[in-house]
């Protein structure tokens, strides 16, 4: 803002010099005194030089600086917010606003420089002229602030259309992310030119929004180049009728048509800048609406009360009180519910992303600090993601698995031909979200990855569902050999998977346990073998 001030007032001031300069200079035939002016002139010229090179240096600084900053604060508190960020905002919104809505408000700060240079010029130029010429001075007065005011009438429409059209364009984005990563199963089952239509609708929608938006950007960018320029004219015209009166010298009369020109450029940069802080400010409210959004589960004593710490997991069964659902420790436990949402509804209360009155042993879930669960219970989702980088990278983040050991692991996910045939194997790339592999290549990859964890309590959802049924027993009875002795809970209908399961739980449509046992003995429940076979009732 200093440079910016310093520039404009270098600026201002040329027009005064160079009328002085004709005045006592070339009319008054004075060769002293017009050298004199024309230093003055020149001295003015550099001083504009210098600041404007560090006024541009700072603004790049005041842009980049805070967007890398706000970008920065976005990450940290998606990371923060964990498992509950897709509660909050779906993906797409969040890379509209990494994408969209950071540049913007470095470009709102970066606008206070010009913006701070604007309004001393006008205030300079407006006492010059009322010292030189009242009239003139107090239509400038009267001019800048009726500009001003035009102007913000003209933003408001402006500000209104572009915050609907970011969220439509993040709502755009959030589907366009959603299609993409599902496009495999929307060929699957025929979907694909469904979707290609819904898109289609929605990318129009999101057009003719950025249609209107540009209308009213058109609109007020008229009113910007027109406002000034009859400031100007008004100022020229009045002012060659006070030369004509006697009033203004013709030095005078060449500053004033200086300023009427120059009077754009910091008009430009006054309206150029409310039109920057609008955008930051609809860019920053978004940003902000995103980091005020808080965990579901409070702040508990994860990282202040180390009662935990060191000690060994509870004794006893992990017990969900609401559903009924007892999970023995050391078992391999499937859960068969009526509806899928039900499965990951039970896998967030036994894991603790959602509050609950679930107990391990004799022992709340929710009395135990939230780090120390999240280190001995593991959920694994079919949504959880797969990162870009190496694939051992990816399978063992922390570095505490050895890589013999992860190509043990492979064959105990039966995915030692998806390691193989990835060029460098363990150290080949995994491509974004893990496209590069199939959803079944995926889905053995991400239980890899579970594996290599190796969590006291492990809570699987539908973990087999993308694949055939020969390469599901194998990777079900290695999973129950290799997780002998700790606790295992499948939530499945996968009749391959239930058949290994050391005992069965099946949860109906009123999400509490119906019926429990060895699946072969379940399947007498006329409800459970119409659930796990697929077929009607047999009673």
């Amino acid at each position: 803002m200093a440079y910016g001030v310093a520039t404009m007032v270098a600026k201002s001031l040329v027009p005064v010099v160079l009328g002085l300069a004709i005045d006592r200079g070339i009319v008054a035939h004075d060769r002293s005194a017009l050298w004199l002016w024309s230093g003055i002139l020149l001295a003015l010229v550099v001083m504009q030089a210098g600041t404007t090179t560090l006024q541009e240096r700072c603004d790049f600084a005041v842009n980049s600086g805070p967007s890398f900053r706000a970008m920065q604060y976005v990450n940290r508190h998606a990371a923060v917010l964990g498992a509950d960020l897709r509660k909050h905002a779906s993906t797409g919104e969040v890379v509209n606003i990494g994408t969209g809505d950071i540049e913007p408000i470095g470009r709102a700060l970066a606008a206070t420089s010009r913006g701070a240079g604007a309004v001393v010029a006008i205030v300079l130029i407006a006492v010059i002229m009322l010292s030189s010429a009242w009239q003139l001075g107090l239509t400038v007065l009267a001019g800048v602030p009726l500009i001003v005011w035009l102007m913000t009438l003209a933003v408001r429409p402006l500000r209104r259309r572009q915050g609907a059209l970011r969220k439509q364009q993040g709502e755009l984005a959030a589907f366009a992310v959603d299609t993409t990563t599902g496009l495999g199963v929307l060929h699957g089952f025929g979907g694909a030119a469904r979707f290609a239509e819904r898109y289609r609708e929605e990318s129009q929608r999101t057009r003719r929004l950025a249609t209107l938006t540009a209308r009213s950007e058109g609109a007020l960018a008229a009113v910007k180049t027109f406002l000034p320029g009859a400031l100007g004219t008004v100022v020229v015209w009045l002012g060659a009728r006070l030369v004509l009166d006697g009033t203004l010298t013709v030095g005078q009369l060449v500053a004033f048509y200086g300023y009427a020109v120059f009077l754009a450029t910091p008009l430009r940069w006054l309206t150029d800048s409310f039109e920057a802080l609008t955008r930051g400010q609809v860019s920053a409210e978004r940003v902000c609406r995103f980091l005020r959004a808080e965990r579901r589960l409070p702040g508990d004593a994860a990282g202040t009360d180390d009662r935990h710490a060191g000690t060994p997991a509870p004794e006893g069964p992990l017990t969900d009180p609401l559903s009924r659902l007892t999970v023995r420790p050391g078992s391999f436990t499937a859960v068969a519910c009526a509806s899928p949402a039900d499965a990951a509804t039970l896998a967030d209360r036994l894991g603790r992303y959602t509050e609950s009155d679930v107990t391990w042993g004799d022992e709340p879930l929710r009395a135990r600090p939230l780090d120390d669960t999240r280190a001995r219970v593991m959920v694994l989702r079919n949504d959880d993601r797969l990162f870009a980088g190496p694939l051992h990278a990816e399978l063992d983040p922390l570095g505490r698995t050895t890589r013999q050991d992860l190509l043990e692991l492979t064959g105990t996910v039966v995915a030692r031909e998806v390691v193989d045939a990835l060029p460098g194997g363990l150290d080949g790339e995994v491509h974004s979200a893990g496209r590069n592999f199939s959803g079944g290549e995926r889905q053995r990859l991400r239980l890899l990855r579970a594996l290599a964890a190796d969590p006291e309590v492990l809570l699987l959802v539908e973990p087999t569902s993308a694949l055939d049924a020969h390469t599901e027993a194998r990777l079900v009875q290695r999973l129950r050999a290799h997780r002998d002795g700790r606790t295992t809970v499948v939530f499945t209908t996968s009749p391959v998977v239930l058949g290994q399961a050391d005992h069965v739980a099946y949860v109906d449509d009123t999400t509490t346990v119906a019926a429990t046992g060895a699946h072969h003995k379940l399947l007498a429940d006329g409800r459970y073998h119409s659930l796990v076979t697929r077929e009607g009732d047999p009673t």
